[in-house]
């Protein structure tokens, strides 16, 4: 079963997928869309999910270090009941704390530059998201 990973963002949409076995994530591309038009941003992770076959989406839900959940949390809860409201698709919050970093460091010692480390974080953060719930499930 195929899974899509998203890290939502005020203006971008990290996007991965996975493989047909559910095992391994890969980065798919950056949707970008208007400031907080998030219901363009529901839209296009329908129409990607019913184009590639995919029933389940893995949400990155920001929480505080604390673990508390802030209004990017609030957001991410939002987008996933909007999401689940207009399709059949089951939305899976994950948290994402820390991905950021991890993906800035993976880069940067992977020797990326800067301006492509820019373009590529999002949905770097994705397949971050996306793999650590597809490691989960195996176990």
């Amino acid at each position: 079963m195929k899974y899509i990973g998203l890290d939502l963002g005020s203006r971008t949409l990290g996007v991965a997928i996975s493989d047909a076995m559910g095992m391994l994530a890969r980065a798919y591309e950056t949707y970008r869309f208007e400031d907080d038009r998030y219901d363009l941003a529901i839209d296009y992770t329908i129409n990607l999910c019913n184009k590639e076959g995919v029933k389940t989406v893995v949400l990155g839900y920001p929480k505080h270090m604390n673990g508390d959940a802030g209004i990017r949390a609030h957001i991410s809860e939002d987008f996933k009941k909007e999401l689940e409201s207009k399709s059949d698709i089951k939305v899976v919050l994950a948290d994402e704390r820390l991905t950021t970093v991890i993906v800035n460091r993976a880069m940067i010692s992977g020797n990326v530059n800067r301006k492509n480390r820019k373009e590529k974080k999002d949905e770097m953060a994705a397949v971050v998201i996306l793999q650590n719930y597809l490691d989960r499930l195996s176990f």
